[in-house]
C-alpha cells in the first residue's frame, strides 16, 4: 500500500470484473472495453484503487468472498458499490440510459423524462460517494468516469469529505437547443461544477458544455484560451478541457503483426476471395448508425453494379441489452434488412453481407482488422469510437480506408485521412462506399500513413499523462510501482466496442 504518495482512485459505474450467475454458482469475468484498458495500466501495483459495481445486485450474493481474489488477480484494489434491484432498474436503466444515453446522443425523442429516475440516480451517486470516501485519504486523486455519475462531487461535499477530483464524461455533451430538453438541466450543470476538472472528448463537446453553462448559470464565467478553460465557481476554480481518448497503438499493431493473427487473416480472406472486405464493428445500440448503414450498402450495390461479386461487407454486431425492448426491436430491424439484401443481391460465390451477431474473441478481431480493405463507421454520434482507431493501428499493409462519420469523436483526429461521411445522406455513403472501392493504392496509403500516425502520437498513455497532467501536474511515471511482490493479472481484451 502506497501510505505518503498520491494514488490513483478510479470510480466509475462497472467494476472492471463482473459477476456473472451460472449453473454452478457465481463466477468472475474480466471486463472488456476502452476503460478498463485505459486505467488498468495506470492503477496495476500502483497501490490503486477502482470502486464501481460489480454487476449483480444486494439480494443476489454477499460480494466480498468473490471480489477480494479479484483484487489480488489484477494488481489494484477493488471495492464493489452494492445496488439493489430497484436502483439497477431506476439509476442504470431507467435515469442512465433512457433520459442521458438518448438525450446526450441527440435523440430526445427516445428519452424517458421519469422524475423517480431522478431522485434514485441522486441516491446511487451519494452511494458511490460514500464507498469513495471509506476507502479513499485526502492524498489521493478521485477520477470519476462517465454519464452515471455527474453528482458524484457533490454527494462527496454533502458527506463533508475533500478530495482532489476530477470527471470524465465518455460520450458526447449534446448542444444547448438539445441539452435545454432536461428537466433537471441546471442540477446537472452545477453539479458538474463540483469537480476540480471536467473533461471532454472533443472540443465540440466543451465547447457545448460551456454554452450551457453561459445560458443556464447566470453569474459564472469562463475565461483563458486554448487546450483548458478556467470556470470561475464562487471562490472555486475549475477547469475545462478536451481530452481525446485513444488506444494503445503498440499493443493493437504488435498482435496484429503475430503469426496467429496473420493465419487468421489468411484464412478468413481465403473464403472471401477476389473480393474487398467492408468492415463494420458495433455494438448493438441506436446510436451506432447500422439500419442506415445496410440502406447505404445497398444503395452502394445498386448505384454501382460493378460492385457486385467484388465487394462483401462484413458487420460484427456485439450483443448488448438483450432484455430492452428498443434493442429488441432494433435487432429485429437488423435482421430484416440484412435479410432483404442478400435475398436480393446474393450470386453463385458471392454473399454480400456477412452478419456476425456475436462477440469476437481478440484474435478475430484483429484479423479482421488486418484483412479488412475498408473499415465503415457511421454512428450517428458516438463520443470517441475507439474501433475506428484499432482498425488503423492493425492496417500494417497501409492499404486500408477508413470511412467515418462525421459526428464521431475520432473525426476531430482523423479527418485529414478518412474519408468523413454524413451518416445521414444514405446517398453520401453509399458515393464514399465507391470511392474507397476504386482509391489507387498511392492514396491509400497516403492516407493511412496519417491516420496511424495521429493514432501512435495520441495514444492511451498520452491520454491518461495529459489528464493527469491537467488535474495534478503529474504524469503517469509520478505513480511509481509499490514494493509488494509482484501480482499476476488477468488479461483483459481490449478491443473496444463503443
Amino acid at each position: 500500500m502506497v501510505s505518503d504518495a498520491t494514488r490513483l482512485v478510479a470510480v466509475s459505474n462497472r467494476l472492471p470484473i463482473t459477476l456473472v450467475k451460472e449453473k454452478d454458482g457465481w463466477k468472475i469475468k474480466p471486463g472488456a472495453g476502452g476503460l478498463v484498458t485505459a486505467l488498468a495500466p495506470v492503477l496495476r501495483n500502483r497501490g490503486g484503487l477502482w470502486i464501481g459495481w460489480s454487476g449483480a445486485t444486494e439480494e443476489d450474493t454477499d460480494l466480498s468472498e468473490k471480489i477480494i481474489p479479484a483484487s489480488k488477480e489484477v494488481g489494484y484494489q477493488l471495492h464493489p458499490v452494492p445496488l439493489t434491484k430497484e436502483e439497477v432498474k431506476n439509476f442504470y436503466y431507467g435515469f442512465s440510459n433512457e433520459i442521458i444515453w438518448p438525450l446526450f446522443h441527440d435523440l430526445q425523442s427516445l428519452c424517458n423524462f421519469e422524475p423517480k429516475y431522478w431522485y434514485e440516480y441522486l441516491k446511487v451517486n451519494k452511494k458511490f460517494a460514500k464507498i469513495t470516501a471509506k476507502f479513499s485519504t485526502t492524498k489521493d486523486f478521485i477520477w470519476v468516469h462517465d454519464y452515471h455519475l455527474m453528482c458524484f462531487a457533490s454527494a462527496l461535499k454533502e458527506l463533508n469529505v475533500k478530495r482532489r477530483t476530477g470527471f470524465f464524461l465518455h460520450i458526447p455533451f449534446p448542444s444547448l437547443d438539445i441539452f435545454l430538453k432536461l428537466p433537471w438541466r441546471e442540477q446537472i450543470l452545477r453539479n458538474l461544477l463540483e469537480f476540480d476538472l471536467v473533461g471532454f472528448q472533443t472540443m465540440r463537446d466543451r465547447r457545448n458544455f460551456l454554452n450551457c453553462i453561459h445560458q443556464l448559470c447566470p453569474g459564472i464565467k469562463s475565461y483563458g484560451r486554448g487546450a483548458i478553460v478556467r470556470v470561475k465557481v464562487g471562490d472555486r476554480e475549475v477547469r475545462i478541457g478536451g481530452f481525446p481518448i485513444s488506444i494503445d497503438f503498440e499493443a493493437f499493431s504488435q498482435q496484429a503483426a503475430s503469426k496467429s493473427v496473420a493465419d487468421t487473416a489468411w484464412f478468413l480472406h481465403e473464403a472471401l476471395p477476389e473480393r474487398q472486405i467492408v468492415l463494420g464493428v458495433d455494438r448493438l445500440d441506436y446510436t451506432k448508425g447500422l439500419p442506415e448503414k445496410f440502406r447505404a450498402f445497398k444503395l452502394a450495390l445498386e448505384r454501382y453494379p460493378e460492385l457486385q461479386g467484388k465487394i462483401t461487407l462484413v458487420q460484427v454486431v456485439v450483443p448488448s441489452r438483450e432484455g430492452v425492448p428498443e434493442y429488441q426491436s432494433l435487432k429485429a430491424k437488423i435482421d430484416r434488412i440484412v435479410g432483404e439484401i442478400n435475398g436480393k443481391f446474393t450470386k453463385s460465390n458471392w454473399v454480400p453481407i456477412h452478419y456476425l451477431y456475436r462477440s469476437l474473441d481478440r484474435q478475430e478481431l484483429l484479423a479482421y482488422y488486418r484483412l479488412a480493405e475498408i473499415g465503415l463507421i457511421t454512428p450517428l454520434k458516438d463520443g470517441m469510437n475507439l474501433v475506428a482507431k484499432e482498425y488503423c493501428a492493425c492496417n500494417l499493409e497501409g492499404n486500408g480506408v477508413l470511412i467515418l462519420s462525421e459526428f464521431a469523436g475520432a473525426a476531430a483526429q482523423l479527418q485529414t485521412g478518412a474519408i468523413l461521411v454524413n451518416p445521414y445522406d444514405i446517398e453520401g455513403v453509399a458515393n464514399a462506399i465507391y470511392r474507397a472501392f476504386t482509391m489507387d493504392i498511392k492514396e491509400r496509403k497516403r492516407r493511412m500513413r496519417r491516420l496511424r500516425e495521429v493514432v501512435r502520437r495520441r495514444n492511451i498513455f498520452w491520454w491518461v499523462d495529459t489528464f493527469l497532467h491537467t488535474a495534478l501536474a503529474k504524469h503517469l511515471a509520478d505513480f511509481p510501482y509499490t514494493e509488494e511482490e509482484y501480482l499476476p493479472h488477468i488479461e483483459f481484451e481490449e478491443s473496444e466496442i463503443d
